[in-house]
């Protein structure tokens, strides 16, 4: 007897949502968008589109002027500040500005992530040279994140996302300041991820990250959406493939 396939459950869910700043700049105009658990979506369109403020309504660092967002659960609206902290333990976000603690290491900056979540150290210190092994950053272990260049600081930043294995990923422009080689291990982290569950939401600019992918692309024009079709293929999908065989053996050697 054959099996009804189940339906994969709505993680984040955007109803009609609305954002207008002062005076009367609308950044956002009645977006709805549904979000699968286990999807990798990508977010595209020009600078000033509605991206990051379509982050930050997600993660609730701001409000919308009208519409209703529940995310892993949680209806944002009713979500009261002392409770704000059980969205972060869901959410992951790796900020386009990186956010770091430039006078810490980076050891530390990745550390805090699960800290505030109680981890043992032993725990915490396995996870960071772990996840600074995947992204080529095992030398900077002890380096302090305000000495780094920018694209070690991203990687860092995206590092401390993902450190605590969240329900979802948001990433404002992740590899904005990588080569392809670095880009394709970032990528293969988020692949990684996605097989274990996690959701994740891409802004991006680099349509190289999405061309040739069955990932669904949602455009963002002058603050209203509209889907893009996906494209070829680049170079940049075979490094990712390598690196995605390569994280597969590690698991399996776990």
């Amino acid at each position: 007897m054959s099996q009804t396939p189940t339906t994969p459950s709505t993680i984040i869910d955007l109803i009609k949502i609305s954002k207008t700043y002062h005076p009367d700049i609308q950044a956002l105009a009645d977006i709805s968008l549904h979000v699968c658990q286990g999807e990798i979506i990508f977010l595209t369109g020009a600078s000033g589109a509605g991206k990051t403020t379509l982050r930050r309504l997600i993660s609730r660092i701001e409000k919308p002027t009208k519409g209703m967002i529940e995310v892993a659960g949680l209806d944002l609206a009713k979500l009261p500040r002392n409770k704000i902290h059980l969205l972060r333990r869901k959410v992951g976000t790796a900020y386009q500005d990186f956010k770091l603690l430039s006078d810490r290491t980076v050891a530390d900056n990745i550390a805090i992530a699960m800290e505030v979540m109680y981890r043992p150290s032993s725990y915490i210190e396995h996870r960071t040279r772990t996840l600074l092994d995947q992204l080529d950053l095992v030398k900077k272990y002890s380096t302090r994140a305000g000495d780094l260049s920018r694209g070690e600081q991203q990687r860092v930043a995206i590092a401390r996302a993902v450190a605590n294995n969240p329900e979802i990923v948001l990433a404002d422009e992740p590899t904005g300041n990588l080569d392809a080689e670095t880009t394709a291990r970032v990528m293969a982290l988020f692949h990684q991820l996605n097989r274990q569950g996690t959701t994740l939401l891409i802004a991006t600019h680099d349509r190289t990250l999405f061309e040739g992918t069955s990932h669904r692309v949602i455009e963002l024009r002058f603050g209203k959406i509209r889907s893009a079709a996906n494209e070829s293929p680049e170079n940049s999908d075979e490094l990712i493939g390598e690196l995605e065989e390569d994280l597969i053996s590690q698991e399996s050697e776990q």
